[in-house]
């Protein structure tokens, strides 16, 4: 006979935090958002740490190598998206890696012989209106010129006008060599008045391009996730089909962590790669596995050898798992469930399997009341789909900029590795859809305000670190009219007011 839960499972939103006593030194400033990411024993400190507990989550629509970089300024780490050739996953990892603070390796080119309409549309795509000119139009070609937005007039100028007419050319450019340190890139902008300094190689290819804002931005950057070399931390994705030929691979590109990109992870098919990581590996590389709903899945995938383990089925935005195939369960109450496994499992064992929850995360509050449960980091999708530094497109629709979104599971993505049951290759239905999410920016902005929410709210707990959070969390239920009362009510708005 099947079995039933008594209780039903739960969301974010069926939630709030009690307040409890704030101290003096409760302030958001005091407040620690450092969390482990990879498994470690009592009593040690773990190998890799998040100094924000944010990721973003392995998906086409979200997590490139532009998107990595961005987070890894502000303290989270991305997955690389595995739904692409081993080749091209890891030379974004590899680009990654070779990133250098302060130096960005150009993603806005262009050719001589392109004209002023590609330069607009260019610049309507990325959003950069700084453009290199290489001879053959790639981020490394020989640097021919530069395009700013000082450099044409549109109502002035016919749109097939050859970029070669218009640019500032090589010659009148102030360069430098490659080998130029972030300072000295620094004193060159200031001492030229310049917004935008090009590094060259000795044959005169474009290696990158300091900026102003981003030497000033790479000052404030108090908490980037850095490796031992100084370099920005990376993971990324694989499946269970390929991975004997997509972790070599990965590994030697320099990825920091690895993820099985699943929907289901209580599975043989994950237990194989976690035997094969350690195999070949031992302890050397680190790996998450996912995603489980309860303890027996979260205890089958500590067994295996997991470093972390993903929680969640069917609980994203786009995801529709639940509706295809009745399988999931309410986020908080999955959180919660694997939580106490994992705390159960530390007392048996000694080791602490840090737990990220993965989808249910609609409002910046819901970060704090997942970590309250017992998550130690987020994976978000959605979140992050919005911000500039996401792969898609920016459109307009009905006046509004948006930003593609869509699921692994979609059409579009069709992404069947994730969903692998060990048959026959191919994607029989769709588990995600194909959508659009209102454009939101940066992503530094936008993960420092919700940040800030998360931290003020911690102090109104009496909490400055986020085990300590967990420790004095007092979490009630709350009613349908709770949540109502909760909102702006009995009131008339005035931005919805026409006089």
């Amino acid at each position: 006979m099947a079995y039933y839960y008594k209780e039903p499972s739960r969301t974010f939103g069926e939630y709030l935090l009690i307040p409890g006593f704030t101290a003096a030194h409760c302030i958001p400033s005091n407040v620690s958002l450092k969390t482990p990411l990879c498994k470690f024993k009592k009593g040690e400190q773990p190998e890799f740490s998040l100094n924000i507990p944010l990721v973003s989550a392995i998906m086409q629509s979200v997590s490139d190598d532009r998107m990595a970089v961005a987070l890894a300024q502000e303290g989270g780490i991305s997955f690389i998206y595995a739904s692409q050739s081993i080749e091209s996953e890891a030379a974004m990892v590899s680009r990654v890696k070779s990133y250098k603070a302060g130096f960005v390796t150009s993603d806005s080119n262009l050719r001589p012989d392109n004209t002023l309409a590609d330069v607009l549309a260019l610049k309507q795509k990325s959003g950069h209106s700084t453009m290199p000119v290489t001879q053959d139009g790639t981020p490394n070609g020989r640097l021919m010129g530069l395009v700013t937005s000082r450099d044409y007039r549109v109502s002035r100028m016919d749109p097939e006008t050859k970029v070669s007419e218009f640019m500032t050319k090589f010659e009148d450019l102030v360069c430098a060599h490659m080998d130029t340190s972030l300072k000295e890139a620094n004193d060159i902008i200031w001492e030229h008045k310049l917004n935008a300094l090009p590094l060259i190689d000795d044959n005169n290819n474009l290696a990158y391009i300091v900026f102003r804002k981003d030497y000033d931005t790479h000052k404030e950057n108090t908490l980037e996730l850095l490796d031992n070399s100084k370099r920005y931390m990376v993971g990324a994705g694989i499946n269970t089909r390929d991975y004997e030929q997509r972790i070599p691979a990965l590994v030697e590109a320099g990825a920091d962590v690895l993820c099985i990109d699943s929907s289901e992870g209580y599975t043989e098919w994950q237990r194989r790669v976690l035997e094969f990581v350690r195999k070949n590996y031992g302890d050397k590389v680190k790996i998450g596995a996912g995603n489980v709903v309860d303890a027996d899945g979260f205890r089958f995938l500590a067994e295996a050898g997991a470093d972390f383990i993903k929680v969640g089925i069917g609980g994203g935005s786009i995801c529709i798992t639940r509706e295809q195939k009745g399988i999931g369960r309410g986020q908080a109450t999955a959180v919660i469930d694997v939580a106490n496994a994992r705390d159960e499992y530390m007392r048996e064992t000694g080791i602490y399997i840090p737990i990220c929850s993965d989808g249910g995360i609609v409002h910046d509050y819901h970060m704090t009341l997942a970590l309250a449960m017992g998550a130690d980091f987020l994976m978000l999708g959605r979140y992050f789909s919005r911000f500039d530094e996401s792969p898609t497109n920016k459109v307009s629709i009905n006046g509004t900029y948006m930003k593609e979104y869509w699921g692994e599971g979609s059409n579009r993505a069709r992404n069947w590795q994730r969903y692998d049951t060990g048959e026959s290759s191919g994607l029989s239905f769709e588990e995600g859809v194909d959508s659009y999410v209102p454009y939101a920016g940066s992503l530094r902005s936008n993960v420092q305000a919700s940040l800030s929410k998360v931290r003020s709210t911690m102090c109104n707990v009496g909490a400055i670190t986020i085990p300590e959070l967990q420790e004095k969390a007092k979490i009630t239920l709350v009613s349908s009219t709770s949540i109502v009362e909760g909102g702006a009510h009995d009131v008339l708005l005035k931005n919805k007011t026409t006089i």
